[in-house]
């Protein structure tokens, strides 16, 4: 298949690329840190949940042409979590989404991986008007979207609750 955007960007500490199988185990330790799934799945996810997050994360570039990048710091060649664009069956509109390892956390990583995604969406799939889906306690995300320039739209009513529909 053909993709609509690059299979792999970089910025100056991070490589975006598309999974590999290998990178499973560097993807549980954000998965299966129940802190950093409190507002996705609301627990953290056993390890052959997390693969088969990774196996859906490649397949979402099959179905849809486009997806989310592994997340590998440069410097350590490990993988910290996923950024990119995501629009399962049950979202409202296509998102940029992100998540990281709590080791990751307040180093500005995810805002240059979030600032290279929404860069290069613009070049490449300017058609997509991006969101990011954010429950109201996640001030994390809710501070990131406001950092990169995304604005809050309106409320949603998702999966039983209220969300917030910031818009890139």
């Amino acid at each position: 298949m053909k993709y609509l955007i690059p299979t792999s960007l970089e910025t100056e500490r991070l490589s975006l690329r598309m999974f590999r199988e290998s990178d499973w185990q560097d993807l549980h330790e954000y998965y299966g840190d129940p802190e950093c799934t409190t507002y996705t799945y609301g627990r953290p996810l056993k390890d052959y949940e997390t693969w088969r997050q990774l196996a859906a994360l490649v397949g979402h570039w099959e179905l849809r042409g486009y997806g989310s990048y592994a997340v590998e710091e440069k410097s350590s060649r490990k993988v910290l979590g996923v950024v990119g664009l995501d629009y399962p069956l049950d979202w409202p509109e296509p998102e940029i989404q992100w998540g990281l390892a709590k080791r990751a956390w307040g180093k500005g990583f995810a805002s240059e991986a979030v600032r290279a995604v929404k860069k290069m969406a613009v070049e490449y799939v300017p058609s997509l008007s991006l969101i990011s889906l954010i429950h109201p306690k996640n001030s994390n995300s809710i501070s990131l979207a406001k950092a990169v320039g995304a604005r809050l739209e309106r409320e949603h009513l998702f999966r039983g609750d209220t969300w917030l529909i910031f818009r890139h």
